[in-house]
């Protein structure tokens, strides 16, 4: 189900030697800017044949504005989000692929150390284990988003990666096809990560993310294993918190020792102290208090790395321990989510009393969220970050 993810894998990474410049101008006409790429690419030393023959048929899709302007997708809580994407067909599924290519993700770990249940979260999640990789022509997709005033400081980089690609055989601006927002093959990656990342692990001669399960999670390790992760350590581990503690700690940046959080009163679910391991951990509460917490680990950092939303982050951690057979979390019975309406009211008086919260958007962020912990603390309400009706009536 693709529209999990089309925005959702747009990382930053460093951008290779060569592959970073200024931002061209946006907007205006779609020719001109073509125009502006060609020359562009011209005076980075491309060959004016092949940045010609490259360009020849992008065009503008309508499709992809339309599709970038609708990310409903965020505004779903994360145990809306988590159990409408980890269905029991895609734990199925998992089963399936895992014992298929346990040769594939054996040889990842050994040489990456990334465990095969957060691959296969990323698969799921992705493109449902390669069979949904998208039709938008990525070309026209990241030309677009590049012409588009909104992001193209994030996209223009993809466009001339995506030209290096084209001359090293790796790309076909006519048939290579994706997700809306540009990304490629089974784990979806955009060009750029593709130039700095991709392998060819079956040593065919070129770098096939969308045909070869060997590229596509080697590739996938590469980078988990560059932006930090770190082996044989645990990155998601549920947590059963007291009914009293001091909520404001409970912070994605706030690390502490799990031998602290334990003489707080948090236990793990699976009985599994990491206390005696010098681990340090977050207290993560993607639904307040009272819904499912966890202990996030620095590997958790990278999930963040390679998405900035919060909810998708914390569903894909979570559903990689559930498909390396650990239970679905504890619920419990948090209030629930307030309207579309209500967050964006709730934003806008945030706004008013001087926080910075981004747009206004209905999408609670993490700027969002510390504005509204800032605001339980100041009228004595327990600081867990998830705003609720009762916060909502008294900073009206």
């Amino acid at each position: 189900m693709p529209f999990i993810i089309t925005l959702l894998t747009l990382a930053i990474y460093l951008i290779p030697a060569g592959l970073a410049a200024k931002t061209l101008p946006c907007g205006g006409s779609f020719e001109g800017f073509k125009q502006a790429v060609r020359e562009e690419a011209i005076a980075r030393g491309y060959q004016t044949s092949i940045v010609d023959s490259f360009l020849a048929n992008a065009i503008l899709d309508p499709d992809v504005i339309r599709r970038d302007r609708a990310q409903g997708i965020f505004k779903k809580s994360f145990i809306e989000f988590s159990q409408l994407v980890m269905a029991d067909y895609r734990i199925n599924q998992g089963a399936a692929f895992y014992s298929k290519h346990k040769d594939v993700f054996d040889k990842v770990q050994e040489r990456f150390g990334v465990p095969y249940g957060v691959l296969l979260s990323f698969l799921a999640l992705e493109t449902d284990f390669g069979v949904v990789q998208g039709k938008h022509n990525t070309l026209n997709s990241i030309m677009t988003l590049s012409h588009d005033c909104r992001r193209p400081e994030l996209f223009q980089p993809h466009l001339f990666a995506a030209l290096e690609l084209y001359t090293q055989n790796n790309f076909d601006p006519v048939n290579t096809v994706g997700a809306w927002a540009g990304e490629i093959g089974m784990i979806q990656m955009l060009p750029k990560d593709i130039v700095e990342f991709g392998l060819d692990a079956d040593a065919d001669g070129k770098i096939d993310l969308q045909g070869s399960v060997l590229d596509a999670l080697m590739t996938a390790g590469n980078i988990l294993n560059s932006l930090g992760w770190q082996p044989n350590q645990p990155w998601l581990v549920e947590v059963i918190v007291p009914n009293q503690m001091n909520w404001q700690l409970a912070s994605i940046d706030n690390y502490l020792p799990v031998e602290e959080w334990e003489r707080m009163g948090i236990r793990t679910r699976n009985g599994v102290s990491y206390a005696n391991q010098n681990q340090r951990a977050a207290l993560l509460l993607p639904h307040g208090r009272k819904g499912p917490a966890f202990f996030a680990f620095p590997n958790f950092q990278l999930y963040l790395e390679w998405n900035k939303s919060l909810v998708y982050t914390t569903t894909s951690a979570f559903f990689a321990t559930l498909l390396s057979g650990q239970p679905l979390y504890l619920e419990g019975n948090a209030p629930p989510q307030l309207t579309d309406e209500e967050v964006k009211q709730l934003q806008t008086r945030l706004a008013q009393l001087g926080y910075d919260v981004g747009k206004v958007d209905g999408i609670i962020g993490s700027r969002t969220r510390a504005a509204v912990r800032n605001e339980q603390i100041k009228h004595g309400l327990p600081a867990d970050s998830w705003p609720t009706q009762e916060l909502l009536e008294r900073i009206l």
